[in-house]
């Protein structure tokens, strides 16, 4: 059942997303509002849009949750993986879990370091962190080919 909603998910958030539609629920709104005058804008043929975008809003919300749920879910699982493979401080992992402000704390550091303005808060792992951190990458060795004549910019390594 999972897997059925998600594929239906999928296609109806893009589905939801193209110009066509748009252009389907713009002319049923246009023809709704041409047929007013012959409805003499009654109580029901404006009780009928409310209804009909109320019910489509109400379904497309989960519909639309779910797949950005799984987007960000798949996003966030890549990001893990190049911060396991590079050079990177692994304490990164896992930081959507943080709370507001932890977060926003964290940004200004990180901001604070892709500045230059030197050693930060965010570029020391103290002694303990690193007896509680095992090195992950340790682990997973791969081969890595080097891009020619590029050099990787990373803001939170000490200069």
């Amino acid at each position: 059942m999972q897997h059925l909603f998600a594929r239906f998910a999928s296609k109806a958030s893009e589905w939801a997303g193209k110009p066509v539609t748009f252009i389907l629920a713009l002319s049923v709104v246009v023809v709704w509002a041409v047929l007013g005058p012959f409805f003499d804008y009654s109580e029901t043929w404006q009780l009928i849009i409310n209804t009909g975008t109320t019910i489509i809003t109400f379904l497309m919300v989960f519909v639309l949750q779910n797949a950005q749920t799984r987007d960000t879910r798949a996003i966030q699982a890549k990001l893990n993986e190049i911060i396991l493979t590079s050079h990177a401080e692994n304490r990164f992992i896992g930081i959507e879990h943080l709370d507001e402000e932890e977060l926003k704390h964290l940004d200004r550091l990180v901001a604070k370091a892709a500045k230059g303005r030197g050693d930060t808060e965010a570029c020391r792992t103290s002694e303990a962190e690193k007896a509680e951190a095992p090195k992950k990458a340790d682990g997973r060795k791969r081969s890595v080919v080097p891009k020619a004549s590029k050099q990787k910019q990373r803001p939170l390594e000490k200069s």
